[in-house]
C-alpha cells in the first residue's frame, strides 16, 4: 500500500512539473527550433539516446537542420548541430549562454556538484578559471612544464616498449604523472600501480556515467531523489551513494596529501601548494573563517578539475591515435619519412635524437596528424551542456530561459559540407593552399567554457604523437587461432569522455638504435624520482 501510495505522488508531481512548464512559465509567439512531436506529459522521452549519444543527435540535422529542440516533461534540449550557430550563441551570448544545468545525479547526489565542468556560471566558476589561467592558460605559461612532459613522455615510451600489451595502462600513467606532477606536487610509482591512478581511474569513469546528459531520470525530474532506497526504480541513489564517496575520496586525498608535505617543509612546488601558500598569508592578514573555507573549497576543486579535465581527455585522444596508426597504416609512413627527413642521421646508423616541441615547426604533416586526431574522434563528442539564463531568439526560434542547450562536437567534426570524406582519416586536409578548418576552434568547446587546458593538452599530445611514431612501428595485432594479422574493432563507449573499448596492436621498435635512444632516459633526465604512494597510502 505505501508503495502504491509513492508512486500516485510520483505521478501528481510530474504532473505538476509538466503543467508549470506548460502554463506558468513565458511563452513567446515564436516557435522553439523544429525536432520531432512530443506526446503528451513525456514529450520526447521515448526519443532518449540509448548509447552513443552524439551519434543518435546528428540524425537530427537531415531531418531539422542545424539546430533542433526536444522536450522532456516540460525541459527543453536545444541541439546545435553547426559550429556557426555555437559560436553565435555561445560567444557573442556569452553573457547568458555560459553557465550550466543543475544536475541532480551527477552533481548534487555523486558529489561532483564542485567540479569545473558542472559549476554554474558565477564567481566560484571565474576563481578557477583565474587560477587555471595563470598555471597553463597560455603557451608560455605551459613553456614551464616542457621539460616534464618531455620526461615523462620518454618514460612512457620506455614502459610500451618493455610491456607493449599495457598500452592503456601505459596511457594513463603518462596523462597522471604529468597533471598530478603539476596539480599537486605527486609523483607517481613510475612502475608499479599507483593508488591515486587507481583512485582517479575510477573515480573518473564514474564521473563521466554520472554527467551524461539524458541517462538519468532525475536529472529531468528531480523529486526523484526523494524516492525511498528500497522502491523500485530507486536504484540510482544506491549508485550515487557508492560513487560519491569515490568523489569524495579523489578530491580529499591528494589535496591532503599537500597539506601534510607542507606541514613537514617537504612539499614539491604545484599548483595546490601555491594556493595553499597564499590562502596562509591571508589567514595571517586576518581574513575571516568563512572566506577562509571558501578559498579551501575553491582549492581543492579547482585542482580536481585541473586533473580531471588533463588526464581522462588526454587519455582518450593518445588511445585513438594508437589505434588510428593500425587502420591507417600509409599514415604512419607518411608522417615516420617526415621526421625521419627532419632530425636526420649523422652517423648512417639511424637518428641521433628523438624528435621534441622544437621540432613542431618542421614536423607540418605530424601536426596535421594530431588535428585529424582531435576532429576523428572528438573527445567530448557532445560538448558538456550549457544553460541559458535568459530567454532568448536565435534566427526566429525562441530558446526558453533554462534549456539544456548541447553541441553536437561529432557532428561538427564530420559535417561532409565542411570535410570532405569524413570518415577517413586524412591529415593532409589540414595541408595545402584551402586546409579545411582546424579542429581546434571547436573541439576544446567554446565561449566562457572553452577548456582552460586546451595549450597543455595540445602539447602533451603533439609530444606522444611525434615521439611515439619516430621509435614505434605499429601493426596489426596476431590472431592466436590463425596466425594472421587482423583489423581490431573501433567501438567507443558512451559517456561524457568518449573512451574506446579495449584493443589489441603490436607495438615494437623501429631499429636497434631507437631502442637505445628510448632506454637512455635516465642518463638524459636523471633517475626517477621516490614515489609518494606509500605516503598517500597513510592519508584516510
Amino acid at each position: 500500500m505505501a508503495s502504491l501510495v509513492i508512486i500516485l505522488v510520483i505521478i501528481l508531481a510530474i504532473l505538476a512539473l509538466y503543467l508549470y512548464k506548460l502554463y506558468l512559465l513565458p511563452k513567446s509567439h515564436l516557435p522553439l527550433p523544429p525536432g520531432p512531436k512530443p506526446l503528451p506529459l513525456i514529450g520526447n522521452l521515448l526519443g532518449l539516446p540509448k548509447e552513443q549519444d552524439w551519434l543518435h543527435w546528428a540524425k537530427h540535422k537531415p531531418l531539422y537542420g542545424p539546430i533542433s529542440s526536444i522536450s522532456v516533461f516540460g525541459n527543453t534540449m536545444i541541439l546545435i548541430q553547426s559550429p556557426t550557430i555555437a559560436f553565435d550563441l555561445f560567444e557573442k551570448k556569452s553573457t547568458i549562454y555560459s553557465s550550466r544545468p543543475t544536475l541532480v545525479f551527477g552533481g548534487q547526489l555523486c558529489g561532483w556538484d564542485g567540479a569545473l565542468p558542472l559549476l554554474p556560471y558565477g564567481s566560484r566558476f571565474r576563481a578557477y578559471r583565474k587560477n587555471m589561467s595563470q598555471l597553463i592558460g597560455t603557451k608560455s605559461a605551459v613553456s614551464q612544464f616542457a621539460r616534464l612532459e618531455a620526461e615523462e613522455t620518454r618514460r612512457f615510451l620506455r614502459r610500451v616498449m618493455d610491456n607493449p600489451d599495457g598500452l592503456l595502462w601505459h596511457i594513463k600513467k603518462l596523462a597522471g604523472a604529468i597533471i598530478l606532477k603539476i596539480s599537486h606536487g605527486y609523483t607517481i610509482d613510475a612502475d608499479g600501480k599507483d593508488p591515486l591512478l587507481d583512485l582517479a581511474d575510477e573515480a573518473l569513469g564514474q564521473f563521466g556515467l554520472a554527467v551524461s546528459p539524458g541517462v538519468w531520470l532525475v536529472d529531468v525530474i528531480p523529486f526523484l531523489r526523494h524516492l525511498p532506497r528500497w522502491l523500485p526504480g530507486a536504484g540510482f541513489k544506491r549508485t550515487a551513494s557508492m560513487w560519491s564517496k569515490k568523489a569524495n575520496e579523489f578530491s580529499n586525498k591528494p589535496h591532503a596529501f599537500v597539506k601534510r608535505q607542507m606541514a613537514n617543509e617537504i612539499a614539491t612546488p604545484s599548483y595546490t601548494s601555491a594556493l595553499l601558500e597564499k590562502l596562509e598569508r591571508a589567514k595571517i592578514n586576518g581574513a575571516d573563517a568563512v572566506t577562509i573555507a571558501e578559498e579551501e573549497f575553491n582549492i581543492k576543486w579547482s585542482a580536481t578539475s585541473l586533473y580531471g579535465g588533463g588526464s581522462d581527455t588526454s587519455v582518450s585522444s593518445i588511445y585513438t591515435f594508437y589505434l588510428v596508426m593500425v587502420l591507417f597504416p600509409h599514415i604512419q609512413t607518411r608522417a615516420q619519412a617526415e621526421i625521419d627527413s627532419v632530425i636526420g642521421s649523422t652517423n648512417g646508423d639511424g637518428p641521433d635524437r628523438i624528435p621534441g616541441l622544437e621540432d613542431r615547426g618542421k614536423l607540418v604533416y605530424v601536426d596535421a596528424v594530431l588535428k585529424e586526431v582531435l576532429r576523428w574522434q572528438p573527445v567530448v563528442p557532445m560538448g558538456v551542456p550549457h544553460v541559458n539564463t535568459e530567454n532568448d531568439v536565435y534566427n526566429g526560434y525562441f530558446i526558453p530561459k533554462g534549456s539544456i542547450v548541447m553541441a553536437n562536437i561529432w557532428q561538427m567534426a564530420h559535417d561532409p559540407d565542411v570535410y570532405h570524406d569524413p570518415f577517413d582519416f586524412k591529415p593532409e586536409r589540414f595541408l595545402g593552399e584551402t586546409p579545411e578548418p582546424d579542429p581546434h576552434s571547436f573541439t576544446f568547446g567554446f565561449g566562457r567554457r572553452i577548456c582552460p587546458g586546451k595549450e597543455l593538452a595540445d602539447t602533451s599530445l603533439f609530444l606522444v604523437i611525434c615521439q611515439t611514431l619516430a621509435v614505434f612501428a605499429i601493426a596489426k595485432p596476431i590472431s592466436p587461432e590463425t596466425g594472421e594479422p587482423y583489423t581490431p574493432k573501433c567501438d567507443y563507449l558512451p559517456g561524457l569522455v568518449s573512451h574506446l573499448k579495449p584493443y589489441e596492436c603490436r607495438i615494437t621498435p623501429r631499429s636497434e638504435r631507437l631502442r637505445k635512444l628510448v632506454e637512455s632516459v635516465d642518463e638524459d633526465f636523471g633517475t626517477v624520482g621516490e614515489s609518494d604512494a606509500n605516503i598517500l597510502k597513510e592519508l584516510q
